[in-house]
């Protein structure tokens, strides 16, 4: 009986040796895109500031490749100790398991949700040569010239490339899509005149407009940037049906143990409520966000659905 007690007390006592001892080393933080990148940004601002609440820094690790596909597929296979997270976004995370015949993960089986942390819209740029100001002028444009104005994305398939063609859906436009191997090498295209606009998360074109090497026509979120009040959103300029947030979050490999997952949504809400962060995400035309594991599980299944059959029903599918 006494041996049967025993056992029973360290038993009991295993989770909280793991809960106090986690984490014992660094955590790798892995960045489905490359240096530069609005995911990129956005993990190098978040993953600094878990050092306080963790004990251990979090080491930004960019896996770029295939839309966001290798990174997130790398960080599906990894072991699920804790020590492996990957930065999540509606779409190569939700849209690319869809889109992708070759993808090799389904973000509702392959992956524990940990928090949420940023929402943000699909910006619109030309190259400053581009003699338009805003998506009305734009439109008119390329009605003038079909065919003729090309646009860069993050990569076929990408949430930069679906929003490109919502945009072309919604106002009758033909523009010619050029695919790059993530969003920096598109926002380069169009800065070096390869292409001449480009769709893109927020944070890499904010600077770069406020620097004259770009000019902002629209956003597809559902109100103005603070940060760029003067940039009219797609409904504003009468396509509501273009709008479009995407989402950010962090999520680990399927069979994390929970007390991993706890300690890691803690220390990212409390890093999203710093002041800093705040103001940082504000500055990058993002909304800093955070919620709970099943919070955060329940987007990615509703998204997931949502998506899979906004996608089927346009047949794409990418090889």
């Amino acid at each position: 009986m006494k041996q049967f007690v025993s056992a029973l007390i360290v038993a009991c006592a295993i989770p909280c040796v793991l809960a106090q001892s986690y984490p014992a080393k660094p955590i790798r933080l892995i960045v489905p895109y490359t240096a530069g990148s609005s995911m990129d940004i956005i993990g190098r601002i978040l993953a600094p500031r878990m050092l306080d609440s963790l004990g251990q820094p979090m080491i930004v690790d960019n896996r770029a490749g295939a839309g966001g596909n290798l990174g997130t597929a790398a960080a599906a296979k990894s072991v699920p100790d804790g020590y492996t997270v990957v930065l999540g976004a509606l779409g190569p995370l939700v849209q690319n398991a869809v889109l992708y015949a070759s993808a090799t993960f389904d973000p509702v089986r392959d992956f524990a949700a940990i928090s949420l942390v940023a929402t943000g819209p699909i910006l619109m740029a030309v190259h400053p040569s581009i003699p338009v100001k805003n998506l009305k002028e734009l439109v008119e444009l390329a009605k003038r010239r079909p065919g003729q104005i090309s646009y860069g994305s993050g990569g076929i398939g990408s949430a930069t490339h679906i929003a490109g063609e919502m945009i072309k859906f919604a106002t009758g436009i033909d523009t010619l899509h050029v695919p790059y191997r993530g969003n920096v090498e598109s926002i380069t295209g169009m800065i070096t005149g390869q292409v001449s606009m480009v769709y893109s998360g927020a944070p890499p074109l904010v600077g770069l407009a406020k620097a004259g090497k770009l000019r902002l026509l629209a956003t597809t979120g559902p109100r103005r940037m603070a940060s760029v009040p003067a940039m009219m959103t797609v409904a504003e300029s009468g396509y509501p049906a273009a709008e479009m947030l995407i989402w950010y979050g962090v999520v680990a490999p399927a069979g994390t143990p929970r007390e991993a997952i706890g300690r890691l949504n803690g220390a990212i809400v409390k890093a999203m409520n710093l002041p800093e962060v705040r103001d940082q995400f504000a500055q990058q035309g993002l909304d800093p966000e955070s919620n709970t594991p099943e919070q955060f599980a329940q987007i990615i299944r509703d998204d997931y659905t949502r998506w899979g059959k906004i996608i089927r029903a346009a047949g794409i599918k990418l090889e």
